[in-house]
């Protein structure tokens, strides 16, 4: 959890529209929000910070997703923390693939867009 008790989520996205997307999305529903754009910070900032989400952006060629999905489940300190993938409706091996992995829930990058704001505003609420 962030200091000073603001409720936090990490962002593994490197698509500039979803960063400010996920970022104004976040501020509204009054939690922090931070981006990492590596497997290293991201699995550093999961075990330290304990975010209520993760949200990662599958298509995202910085990182391997999947592989840092099952990281994240297998930790002990991390695996409790809910993750949410997006990527391209045309993409239904890959959904499975990531929810194989462990993420909770995957969406199309368009149901992903229009529910972002009652997402947030749903684990904002948590803890």
């Amino acid at each position: 959890m962030a200091v000073g008790g603001t409720q936090k989520i990490l962002a593994v996205v490197g698509d500039l529209f979803f960063t400010v997307k996920i970022h104004e999305a976040a501020k509204r529903a009054g939690l922090a929000v931070e981006f990492v754009k590596s497997e290293v910070d991201a699995l550093q900032k999961a075990a330290e910070e304990r975010p209520v989400l993760i949200i990662f952006d599958l298509n995202f060629g910085g990182v391997d997703s999947l592989k840092l999905i099952r990281e994240i489940k297998e930790k002990p300190e991390t695996k409790g923390i809910s993750m949410l993938g997006y990527l391209s409706h045309i993409q239904g091996e890959l959904k499975q693939e990531a929810q194989r992995a462990g993420c909770d829930v995957v969406l199309a990058k368009s149901a992903f867009s229009q529910s972002l704001g009652q997402i947030l505003t749903r684990h904002a609420a948590v803890r």
